[in-house]
């Protein structure tokens, strides 16, 4: 799912930016030279954890005759700095889509080598090309989902509120303060406590990111942790009643309880989050030419079924729809009808570092 046990360790994007000159380069410049279904070594993937079938790992094993070798991140701002900085040793990584425009700028993405993957047109044209990479030349849709809130409906009860206030209102949250997990993101958690305002969570007002600021901090004693790994766990294991995260791994831990109808997950009324995960290559990619071919593999309309059966997450691959299992195709939670109250985070330049900033001194 879109979560992850932490391999490696992530710096906060303002390093990250200044580490940008080591990732642009000739390197970036240009394509890789590679031809349909073509490797040239083992694939490296840097991903999410628990975000791809095991299955198809294999499947791609089997049928190239590589090994794929996986280190996972909890965010995009832990992600971003150790692909610029070079020599990260990865070939796919699955950024998201205001980030995929900050690496973009900053140089650390190779342009892919559209002629090796015949399988984006695939894609539905709504994720191609998309705002964060307008001419479609570094990034292919991998997932797409929401942010929001699960929780355990025989504490909460069946009416309780759809909103932000059960994390951010002490009143509302005084029932299982202390039972709460928020993500440790900060663009995430930050939009969260944003919404709850009123505001967007895409702001660059410094008095608004103040007061989400503010939300957060004061929700900290109410917190038992932030967690970007284990947050559905912990919930249909009872060791917590309301927790942030991502809508496919919400759904499937909710699934995976002994009583599933206990639980929901829902989009606050304020509103949250749709993101769409990508895949790229880091600009010194080792193996470009196996990155390509997984990437092509990854869009085949049946493994695309495949993924998003497997992590109950939306598929951007229109191909895929027919062999996408009915139960998930009518998900409102997979695919919601209204997306009304949904912001895509984007890319706000220098602003980037004042929600980094933010989130460390919330978090205190």
């Amino acid at each position: 799912m879109r979560t992850t046990k932490l391999k490696l360790a992530g710096v906060a994007v303002a390093g990250a930016m200044l580490l940008a000159a080591c990732g642009g380069g000739d390197d970036a410049s240009s394509a890789a030279a590679c031809e349909v279904g073509t490797t040239d070594g083992d694939l490296y993937l840097y991903n999410w954890s628990e975000y791809i079938d095991p299955d198809l790992k294999t499947a791609f094993e089997e049928q190239y005759g590589v090994a794929v070798i996986e280190d996972n991140y909890d965010s995009n701002e832990a992600m971003q700095p150790i692909v610029a900085e070079g020599n990260s040793g990865y070939d796919v990584i699955v950024p998201s889509d205001y980030m995929v425009s900050i690496m973009i700028e900053e140089g650390s993405l190779m342009p892919l080598n559209l002629d090796a993957i015949p399988n984006m047109a695939n894609l539905d044209p709504v994720f191609y090309p998309a705002p964060y990479d307008p001419t479609g030349a570094y990034t292919a849709a991998y997932q797409w989902g929401t942010t929001g809130l699960g929780v355990d409906l025989t504490v909460l009860g069946e009416d309780t509120p759809r909103t932000w206030g059960l994390i951010f209102d002490p009143e509302l949250s005084a029932n299982f303060g202390g039972n709460i997990t928020l993500l440790n993101d900060p663009r995430e958690t930050l939009g969260a406590a944003l919404k709850y305002l009123g505001y967007s969570l895409n702001t660059t007002s410094a008095e608004e990111l103040d007061e989400a600021k503010a939300v957060v901090a004061d929700a900290v004693a109410r917190i038992a942790a932030f967690d970007s790994d284990q947050y559905d766990e912990l919930l249909v294991s009872g060791q917590t009643q309301v927790a942030h995260g991502y809508s496919g791994n919400m759904l499937y831990g909710i699934y995976d309880a002994e009583n599933p109808d206990d639980y929901t997950y829902f989009v606050p009324d304020e509103g949250g989050t749709i993101w769409t995960d990508n895949m790229a290559l880091p600009f010194d990619a080792p193996h470009p030419c196996t990155a390509h071919t997984f990437i092509n593999f990854i869009l085949d309309a049946e493994n695309g079924a495949a993924l998003t059966n497997w992590n109950l997450y939306g598929s951007p691959n229109a191909a895929s729809e027919p062999f996408i299992d009915a139960e998930v195709l009518e998900n409102e939670i997979v695919y919601p009808a209204d997306r009304s109250k949904l912001e895509f985070i984007t890319n706000t330049g220098d602003f980037e570092t004042n929600f980094s900033d933010a989130f460390s001194e919330a978090k205190g």
